[in-house]
């Protein structure tokens, strides 16, 4: 009995030291030691991270219709607008604008500093879209943006699907051109690409899937592959290319041959939606219900 017992001890110490160093095993993509810091749970329901170039975060409380700003310089949280048209994805342009999905009236907008508004997208093909989503903007100036179908309880028109699919489109950076450039997703709702604008990534969230496209010289997409099968809201990406999907499991993060390296759990129903920030973009941003959390990182965001 007492050999058993010795065995059994042994083994238990074993597999104790096993799981102590797979614990402590450092992560690929997370500064050594950080932790994760709720800045605020003072929301509704927070959507849209956006970075300007000084690393302040800007984002969405879109229940109560507003635009807050993280501040890189004192980590103060402010209102930045009231009367945003509903907005839900942002992203700053090259001229330090922020490019809004307005779904209020399903327009995409352009925001400047001094907080005047211009529609730049209120119809496809003479119809409204049904709800622009989120949003990401190449080197050149051209914008992606998804179009699901979330319906509003806002809405003062009916909640019917306006287009006869649920696309990704894409403004020309003149501005002249509008047009479909994916028309094979379920709900495509998350979009990234990449800083040499050779890929885009699309999350299909009902499909739950993540696809990747080719992105050629004119903007157009091609060669969708199958990149993760799981659920996402929104998506970022960082500076080695590791890109990153929300959903209620928190942030996940993969490699860019879509092989997970990271999970970081959040304390809320709902993750959104995430940016990097700070000076540096050294900060990953996570906008989660009512919540939002920042988490110092070994890898930076890209611009």
């Amino acid at each position: 009995m007492k050999k058993v017992v010795l065995v059994n001890l042994f083994f238990l110490l074993v597999i104790s030291f096993g799981m102590t160093q797979n614990n402590a095993k450092e992560s690929p993509v997370i500064a050594k030691g950080a932790k994760l810091i709720r800045l605020s749970d003072q929301f509704s329901f927070t959507e849209g991270p956006a970075v300007n170039k000084k690393g302040d975060v800007y984002f969405t409380d879109q229940p109560n219709d507003r635009i807050m700003k993280w501040s890189a310089k004192d980590g103060s949280l402010t209102v930045f607008m009231e009367g945003t048209g509903r907005s839900n994805g942002m992203y700053f342009d090259h001229r330090g604008n922020l490019i809004a999905c307005a779904d209020l009236d399903n327009q995409l907008w352009q925001i400047g500093m001094d907080k005047k508004v211009k529609v730049l997208v209120k119809e496809y093909n003479g119809k409204l879209l049904n709800g622009p989503n989120d949003v990401w903007i190449d080197k050149k100036g051209g914008i992606y943006l998804t179009d699901p179908l979330y319906v509003r309880a806002y809405w003062k028109r009916s909640p019917k699907m306006q287009q006869d699919g649920k696309c990704v489109y894409y403004l020309s950076p003149d501005r002249k051109n509008f047009t479909r450039v994916a028309d094979d997703l379920v709900t495509p709702n998350g979009i990234i690409g990449t800083p040499d604008n050779k890929y885009l990534y699309v999350a299909d969230i009902d499909a739950k899937k993540i696809y990747r496209y080719d992105i050629s010289p004119d903007g157009q997409l091609s060669n969708r592959k199958l990149m993760v099968e799981k659920s996402s809201d929104g998506m970022t990406i960082d500076d080695h290319g590791n890109f990153y999907i929300c959903n209620q499991a928190g942030v996940t993060v993969f490699n860019s041959k879509g092989e997970q390296i990271e999970q970081i759990p959040i304390d809320e129903k709902w993750t959104a939606n995430v940016c990097f920030g700070g000076k540096k973009l050294g900060k990953l941003f996570i906008t989660a219900s009512k919540s939002v959390f920042i988490i110092d990182m070994k890898v930076r965001g890209v611009r």
